[in-house]
């Protein structure tokens, strides 16, 4: 798996553990949404910034976001979805 689909995959399982829309997390990494689509389909490659600001809205380091661990990630993502409240 290449780095980029490593990073598509965790960006998806993180943000929706985290219970945020593509918009939503788009408007707070100060991103946009259609970029936030692309990198989740692994169109576009992404910059060490823009790893870094994603990670941090995320919530976790941004070597998790580019971690090819599936099962740790998963794991990350079940914390992040206890830890955030519901809506």
């Amino acid at each position: 798996m290449e780095i980029r689909e490593v990073l598509a995959r965790n960006l998806r399982i993180l943000r929706q553990a985290k219970g945020l829309s593509q918009e939503e997390l788009a408007h707070s990494a100060g991103i946009d949404r259609t970029y936030i689509s692309s990198l989740e389909r692994s169109i576009y490659n992404a910059s060490i910034d823009v790893v870094d600001r994603l990670a941090t809205v995320l919530d976790v380091k941004a070597m998790q976001l580019l971690d090819p661990d599936t099962d740790a990630v998963m794991r990350l993502g079940r914390e992040q979805t206890i830890k955030t409240p519901s809506k």
